[in-house]
């Protein structure tokens, strides 16, 4: 039996169920204007797409948020009150990132990241 691992990196998106304040509401809408105003005018570590079906994608990159007990804080739009409990990334996981999309039941809210290389050498059998 072949216990053999790819050697790239394999990152993983899970989605998270999340309190969308009125807060949070218009500062995602205050950022898709200034966007389409002016993609330059995004923070560091910001990120916007809009697909021809009109969803709108921010990603934030680690430089961009911060990651609390039960909420996430994203530098210039706003608070993400988490819903649920548990950590929001791996222990150990490496570039980090926050995905919001707009979609057609309302914002879906993920976070992507890469897991941790377990190292398995030498281990007692």
């Amino acid at each position: 039996m072949s216990h053999a691992k790819s050697s790239h990196a394999r990152s993983r998106e899970v989605v998270l169920a999340i309190n969308m304040t009125d807060e949070l509401q218009r500062g995602l809408e205050k950022l898709r204007e200034d966007w389409r105003r002016d993609p330059a005018s995004l923070r560091k570590g910001l990120t916007c797409t809009e697909s021809s079906a009109g969803e709108f994608v921010l990603a934030a990159s680690e430089s961009a948020f911060v990651t609390l007990p039960g909420a996430c804080v994203i530098s210039g739009v706003g608070a993400v009150q988490l819903l649920d409990d548990g950590p929001t990334f791996e222990e150990g996981a490496h570039s980090r990132s926050l995905i919001l999309r707009s979609t057609s039941d309302g914002w879906r809210f993920s976070v992507k990241f890469v897991l941790p290389i377990v190292r398995e050498r030498n281990a007692p059998h």
